[in-house]
């Protein structure tokens, strides 16, 4: 009797083994990157995001591609120290279909569902951080109308680092207790001598030649003979009239008109619509160029004729009227 016990015990525990076994089978690749998600092969996943530098208010994202058939997709949702969400999208479209948030002081399981009228290609995305130095831990199951991705290559990408490369100097980094973290030196540049330039030559000033006597003889100029003129005799010639053509006289230019005045606008009469906020802001503009005054989720709408719209928060209004 004993033995029967202890093989059932046995029996019984092994197969304990083989359903956590199956029940904590996880993905291992995580994809950062919204193009390329990781594939979900099962109907869990689990995964670790680490905590960031001081100071680094940035968010970590997983993405996972998985098919969801006609019916009623279950997703729950457990977290370890996060705070962030995580969603569901159609992919290529990108519709939003499922919203989780978590809370790094929540660590019950979320369960929500998705009704689908369609077999839809869906992509996952957990968007979290960690409130402190400990790193966060996430697993999600998947039930009802859910069909893993079978075949094709898995997205394995190295986690980023906590804390971006800084490259440029003059900049400081801590680590996530607040300590300074030393940059490296950056490595001696070597610059290429210059060449030296040639000395340029001074120009040679060209001798003058030396004039000679002879020389200055050839130059010197010649008397020319004078030739003396005939004597014209002028008489028994009319002497010649030459004929002048009149001026026309230039008509003076046109007086360029003068600019008329603009006209002055016209005095506004008639009700003014009159906003004071809390902060001193004054609005105070006549009726005549306001289209519509609306009250909408808690604010005052003001649409005016030339297309601009002021909104002012119901609870930052000291004082609203419409005077003449």
């Amino acid at each position: 009797m004993l033995l029967f016990l202890a093989q059932k015990y046995k029996e019984a525990t092994l197969f304990t083994i083989a359903v956590l076994l199956l029940a904590v089978t996880t993905v291992s690749a995580q994809s950062f990157d919204p193009n390329a998600p990781s594939p979900v092969r099962s109907d869990t996943i689990t995964g670790r995001i680490a905590a960031r530098d001081l100071g680094d208010s940035r968010l970590t994202d997983h993405y996972f591609a998985f098919t969801g058939t006609p019916g009623d997709l279950l997703i729950t949702v457990q977290t370890n120290n996060l705070n962030g969400d995580v969603d569901v999208f159609t992919a290529g479209t990108l519709r939003p279909l499922l919203k989780v948030t978590l809370y790094a002081e929540s660590a019950a399981p979320v369960i929500k569902g998705i009704y689908l009228r369609k077999r839809e290609n869906l992509i996952l995305r957990v968007e979290a951080r960690t409130p402190n130095d400990d790193a966060g831990t996430y697993r999600i199951v998947f039930g009802g109308s859910f069909a893993p991705i079978i075949g094709g290559p898995d997205i394995a990408e190295a986690e980023p680092s906590a804390s971006p490369t800084v490259t440029g100097r003059g900049t400081k980094r801590v680590s996530s207790v607040g300590a300074r973290v030393e940059e490296p030196e950056p490595p001696p540049t070597v610059v290429a001598a210059a060449p030296t330039p040639e000395p340029t030559p001074e120009p040679t000033p060209e001798a003058k030649p030396v004039e000679t006597p002879e020389a200055k003889a050839e130059k010197s100029p010649e008397v020319e003979e004078k030739k003396t003129a005939p004597v014209r005799n002028t008489r028994g010639r009319r002497p010649v009239v030459r004929r002048t053509t009149p001026k026309v006289a230039e008509a003076p230019p046109p007086e360029e008109p003068k600019p008329k005045p603009a006209p002055e606008p016209e005095p506004e009469s008639g009700p003014r619509l009159v906003i004071e906020t809390m902060d001193g802001t004054l609005i105070n503009r006549p009726m005549s160029s306001v289209r519509r005054v609306t009250v909408e989720n808690g604010m005052v709408v003001v649409n005016n004729k030339d297309g601009t719209i002021n909104r002012i928060l119901l609870s930052n209004i000291a004082r609203m009227s419409i005077a003449p």
